[in-house]
């Protein structure tokens, strides 16, 4: 058989610009009907140079998400509690993925009040949720029984897992975060040991990839160029240092790990007056107008993964 001639660097230049354009082109499309629902925000996951293209994700937290829009894409995440049903589109091209928080619980979800209040030591005032005791020794148990097994009947195959650092704002020294990530590990396999072909996108999780990283699908992060403050309600930059520290953390997943990697920016409407963004997954998802105006209007963005070089290009 003949040998097919090696790339040159220009080839490679080339064939990334291609991709990149290939996917701009599928968000373009997403991007007409970002005005219908809360769009949380729009990413692309790229794992090593020299592993086949991650897949293009979506995360959709509005209620009624847009099949025909989302079919643009391999992943969709949804909130659970917007009335969706994954079996009546399981022949879609999207997989659909359930937002589910492992970290934090918010008074509205079905669980919260079968959960013990030793349970829930702290609170994130930011977005009026309780933090969870990992340590709890019925926690994994019960999050399983009572988080995803409900979800997996629903039809659902995979699972964005949220809130994984959380227990930072409870656990004030190394013993006592030691032993939050335990729990944390805890919770993450007794998930894979009830469902094995469950696959989970960890959403952020460095302390414990070490460990459990043979069970992730794809490694999320939240905030690479642009934040939300929820407690100033305001879009906040991203200082470099805490930049250079994600793009540190994302090479290591996808070098030592081999896992895509999707980074989650939160990016303004275009208007003059600051609108917050379409809410987390584990809180209730902001209504969106019927008739949107363009300050009102969620925004698109598409955004190169870490391992990934390119333009970020708004979609509007």
């Amino acid at each position: 058989m003949k040998e097919e001639p090696a790339l040159s660097e220009h080839d490679h230049d080339h064939n990334r610009r291609f991709t990149l354009r290939a996917l701009l082109r599928r968000v373009s499309r997403f991007a007409r009907m970002a005005a219908l629902g809360a769009l949380a925000s729009v990413a692309h996951a790229q794992s090593a140079a020299d592993a086949p293209a991650g897949p293009s994700v979506a995360l959709y937290y509005g209620a009624n998400p847009p099949v025909e829009e989302l079919a643009a894409f391999d992943v969709v995440v949804v909130d659970p509690d917007a009335h969706f049903d994954p079996r009546a589109h399981a022949k879609a091209q999207p997989a659909w993925f359930a937002y589910v928080s492992v970290g934090e619980v918010n008074p509205h979800r079905a669980y919260y009040s079968a959960m013990p209040s030793a349970w829930l030591p702290g609170v994130n005032e930011a977005w009026a949720s309780h933090v969870i005791d990992q340590t709890a020794a019925e926690w994994p148990a019960f999050f399983v029984d009572k988080v995803i097994s409900p979800l997996w009947k629903k039809g659902y195959r995979g699972f964005f897992l949220d809130t994984l650092d959380s227990y930072h704002l409870i656990a004030k020294t190394d013993a006592a975060r030691a032993a939050q990530e335990a729990g944390l590990v805890r919770v993450i396999r007794a998930i894979k040991k009830r469902y094995p072909k469950a696959k989970l996108i960890f959403n952020r999780g460095f302390e414990v990839l070490p460990q459990i990283h043979d069970l992730a699908y794809m490694v999320a992060f939240e905030s690479l160029y642009r934040g939300w403050d929820a407690g100033k309600q305001r879009y906040t930059e991203v200082p470099q240092a805490d930049r250079d520290w994600l793009l540190m953390q994302a090479a290591t997943i996808r070098d030592q790990y081999k896992l895509p990697v999707l980074s989650i920016d939160y990016c303004p409407p275009p208007t003059t007056r600051a609108q917050p963004p379409p809410r987390r997954g584990s809180r209730k998802p902001a209504s969106s107008p019927t008739s949107p105006t363009a300050d009102s209007r969620p925004s698109a963005w598409a955004r190169p993964g870490p391992a990934m070089s390119g333009r970020d290009t708004r979609i509007e």
